[in-house]
C-alpha cells in the first residue's frame, strides 16, 4: 500500500511522522513524507521516500520579524490570531505549499493520506484521489470536549464553554485556510466547499483524528466521538547512539548534568538567553549540556562544568541527565517524560506554555518560566528544585516507566485500521514492499 504523510513546520512537526512512517514501512508499506525541503536528508536517512514542500514559510521564522512574532505570542490562541493577521504576507507561500502537496500526491499515488493540520489541503487531495484521509495531531487542539477548554482558553469549568472554545479555535483555523482551500479545489476540478472544517470532509462526514499523545499523560475525554483516538507517543529511536568522544568524556567526568536545549527557539536575543542559562547553571552548582539547535544558544566561552553540543539523540541522552530544560515542544516534552527525568520548561510561544503547565501539574517539575521572564536567579532556583526534590524525581520515574511500556506507533496503526477500514498489515502476496 502507498501511504502519503503530509506535514509542515519545524523538526518537532516532522519527527513523529517519520517515526510513524518507519512503523508503517515495517508493516510492508511504501511511505512518502512530504514536508519542508530542509528535512530531505532526515526523512530519507530513515528509509522513507521524500517529497519536498517549499521552505519559504519556515524561513520567515528565521527573520527578525518572525522571531518578534514568536516572542510576542504567549500561547496557542495568540499564535492562531497572529497567523490569521499575517495572511496577506504569507499567502503566496501558502499557495506554493498547497501546490507542492498536490505534486507529492501525484507522485506517491497514495492509497491513504495522513496529515498535520498545517497541510490543510489534504482532505481535498484525498477527495480527488478517492482515498481515505486521517488527521494526525501532535496535541489536543481541535476535537471538542466538555471536560476541558482548548489550550490557552480560561477553564471556567462549564461544559458548554469548554466545547465552544474548540469551535472558536476551529473557526480561526478555517478563516486562515478557507480561501486557499476553495481556490485549490476549484483549480483541481472539485466542487466548492461552502464551510471549511479540518475535521469534516466536503460531504459533511467526520475525518478520523489521531492524537500522538499518551493517554497516561492526557486521558481521552469520555465525550470524544469514536472517530477521535489517543494512540500514544510516536517516538523515533535513533539506531546510532554512539556519542561524540567529547560528550562521552564529559559525562564520565562528573555527576549527571542538566540538559538545556530550546530546539529551533532562540528569540531575538540568543546571546542574552545563553548568558542567563550559563549564569543560572553556575548559581545552581550543576553541570550543564547546552544544545544549540538551529542558531539558538550562542554562549561563547564556557566553564569546564558546561559543554556545548550541536545535537544528540534524546532517547540516548535524556536518561543520563539530572534534569531536562527545554522549551515545551510536544516532542521534547514527550522524550523527557519517557526518560523519567525531572523537567524545567521555558516556553516561548504556541502550545509550549500549555505543555509547561501540564508538566508541573503532573508533578514532573517546577512551574514553567516564560523565556521573556527568565533570569539567572529564577533559573537557578528552578534547577535546584528539579534536581533535589525527591517527590518530583519519584513522579518522573513512575510516569517514565509507564510510558516506556507503551507502543504508540503500533496502537496508531491499529487505530488507522479501525477508523478507515484498511488492513495495514503486510501482505505476503505483495513482493517488493
Amino acid at each position: 500500500m502507498n501511504i502519503l504523510i503530509l506535514s509542515y513546520g519545524t523538526r518537532g512537526d516532522v519527527q513523529p511522522y517519520v517515526a510513524l512512517g518507519r512503523g508503517l514501512k515495517a508493516r510492508g508499506h511504501v511511505v512518502t513524507i512530504a514536508t519542508a525541503a530542509r528535512f530531505a536528508g532526515f526523512v530519507t536517512g530513515h528509509g522513507l521516500r521524500f517529497a519536498p514542500l517549499s521552505d519559504a514559510l519556515l524561513a520567515v521564522l528565521d527573520t527578525p520579524r518572525g522571531r518578534k512574532m514568536i516572542e510576542n505570542s504567549e500561547n496557542a490562541l495568540q499564535s492562531l490570531v497572529r497567523m490569521v493577521s499575517m495572511l496577506w504576507r504569507v499567502g503566496p507561500m501558502q499557495r506554493e505549499i498547497i501546490e507542492d502537496c498536490w505534486a507529492a500526491a501525484e507522485s506517491a499515488e497514495p492509497d491513504l493520506i495522513l496529515f498535520h493540520p498545517k497541510a490543510y489541503a489534504a482532505p481535498a487531495i484525498a477527495e480527488k484521489c478517492g482515498v481515505p484521509v486521517v488527521l494526525a495531531l501532535l496535541l489536543p487542539l481541535l476535537v471538542p470536549t466538555a471536560s476541558a477548554p482548548m489550550m490557552s482558553f480560561p477553564d471556567l469549568r462549564i461544559g458548554w464553554w469548554n466545547r465552544a472554545t474548540y469551535r472558536m479555535a476551529s473557526g480561526l483555523l478555517g478563516r486562515s485556510a478557507r480561501n486557499f482551500v476553495r481556490a485549490t479545489r476549484a483549480s483541481h476540478g472539485l466542487p466548492d466547499q461552502r464551510r471549511f472544517d479540518l475535521m469534516r470532509a466536503s460531504s459533511g462526514q467526520p475525518i478520523p483524528v489521531l492524537h500522538a499523545v499518551s493517554p497516561r499523560v492526557l486521558p481521552a475525554p469520555s465525550d470524544w466521538p469514536d472517530w477521535a483516538r489517543m494512540s500514544g507517543y510516536w517516538f523515533l529511536d535513533e539506531e546510532d547512539r554512539t556519542p561524540p568522544p567529547e560528550l562521552a568524556a564529559f559525562l564520565a567526568a562528573g555527576p549527571p548534568p542538566v540538559y538545556v536545549g530550546f530546539g529551533s527557539m532562540a528569540g531575538r536575543s540568543p546571546e542574552r538567553l545563553a548568558r542567563t542559562v550559563v549564569e543560572g547553571l553556575g548559581q545552581a552548582g550543576v553541570r550543564g549540556i547546552l544544545a544549540t539547535g538551529w542558531g539558538g544558544l550562542e554562549p561563547g566561552d564556557l566553564p569546564d562544568t558546561i559543554i556545548q553540543i550541536d545535537t544528540a539523540p534524546h532517547d540516548w541522552l535524556f536518561p543520563r541527565m539530572a534534569a531536562v530544560v527545554h522549551h515545551g515542544g510536544a516532542g521534547t516534552t514527550a522524550a523527557a517524560i519517557r526518560a523519567g527525568r525531572p523537567q524545567v520548561v521555558v516556553p516561548f510561544f504556541g502550545d509550549q506554555p500549555w505543555w509547561g503547565a501540564k508538566v508541573h501539574r503532573l508533578g514532573l517539575g517546577p512551574p514553567p518560566i516564560p523565556q521573556k521572564k527568565l533570569t539567572a536567579q529564577g533559573f537557578a532556583a528552578a534547577l535546584r528544585q528539579a534536581t533535589t526534590d525527591k517527590e518530583i524525581a519519584a513522579a518522573a520515574n513512575r510516569l517514565g516507566t509507564a510510558i516506556r511500556a507503551e507502543d504508540g506507533i503500533a496502537r496508531a496503526i491499529e487505530d488507522i485500521e479501525a477508523l478507515t477500514g484498511l488492513a495495514l498489515a503486510a501482505r505476503a502476496d505483495d513482493p517488493g514492499r
